[in-house]
């Protein structure tokens, strides 16, 4: 199978080439939507689960960025800049919906810059430093095609905040997946040099599939994915092998706090700053 036939494949249902909705676009995708939270939406869990989608889509967005100047070519820097700035445009819609569910009224970067590694709620996945171009793009397909089916369900969810920002995030994760999968097929059905680097990034993600299947239980829809790709890749499945703790739960990896501290130095720096 090429890649571009697992391109078309995992993008059957979604013709709509939107691509980089938040890096490219200025639809507002909340506009005429009723921000007061529904009668029956518990607010606190809607809040929670605002911060765990914002935690991994921030944490991920940092950690692509990290990419620029480092990609193999300069077509593939630009490519990830802009997957981050699409998950860093969810984070930001995700952490004010979550200001106003708890009543608190904060703002994203109350959020995103003060708070400690202990407080936030991303999968560890996310945390996890760079490695090679392999990895990144294996934890890309995994990641994204894990989103993607956890958004597809938020479409329908009763807060039509959250359902709006999931409804636009579909787009973006769909080609998100896509870039990835193309890489992942390339990379796998290329030279023994990456051959054998994209099976030791499969070895290295697959301890953390159970804390993403813990956290949503869309595992058919991401294994459904990972065998398209690595059938067409000429690559074994990932075995799981799940390691104790969760992110959700505040467990995280020694990784995450030197991350948040690059993230969050100039704004802990000068608190009271403004634009």
């Amino acid at each position: 199978m090429s890649d571009d036939h697992v391109y078309l494949t995992l993008a059957e249902g979604h013709e709509d080439d939107t691509r980089w909705a938040y890096g490219t676009g200025f639809e507002d995708p909340l506009h005429g939507v009723d921000t007061t939270v529904p009668e029956g939406v518990d607010a606190t869990a809607l809040a929670a689960e605002c911060v765990a989608l914002a935690d991994d889509a921030l944490v991920s967005a940092q950690r692509l960025a990290e990419w620029v100047t480092r990609a193999p070519e300069l077509e593939e820097e630009v490519a990830l800049a802009n997957i981050g700035l699409d998950l860093l445009g969810q984070a930001r819609l995700l952490y004010s919906r979550a200001g106003q569910a708890d009543g608190t009224g904060r703002g994203e970067d109350a959020y995103a810059y003060f708070r400690d590694a202990g407080d936030f709620r991303n999968v560890r996945l996310t945390e996890l430093p760079g490695g090679d171009f392999a990895f990144a793009v294996v934890r890309l397909l995994v990641l994204s095609s894990w989103r993607l089916a956890h958004f597809r369900r938020l479409e329908t969810h009763p807060d039509p905040v959250l359902a709006a920002v999931a409804a636009k995030g579909v787009k973006e994760l769909t080609y998100h997946r896509q870039y990835a999968a193309e890489w992942c097929v390339r990379l796998g059905d290329g030279t023994d040099e990456s051959h054998r680097r994209m099976r030791a990034a499969l070895d290295e993600v697959a301890p953390y599939l159970g804390e993403l299947h813990t956290a949503y239980d869309v595992r058919d829809e991401v294994a459904d994915d990972l065998r398209q790709v690595t059938e067409a890749a000429g690559l074994p499945l990932p075995v799981y092998r799940p390691l104790p703790g969760s992110g959700r739960a505040g467990e995280h990896t020694e990784h995450l706090a030197p991350l948040l501290t690059e993230l969050q130095g100039i704004a802990r720096a000068h608190p009271e700053a403004t634009w």
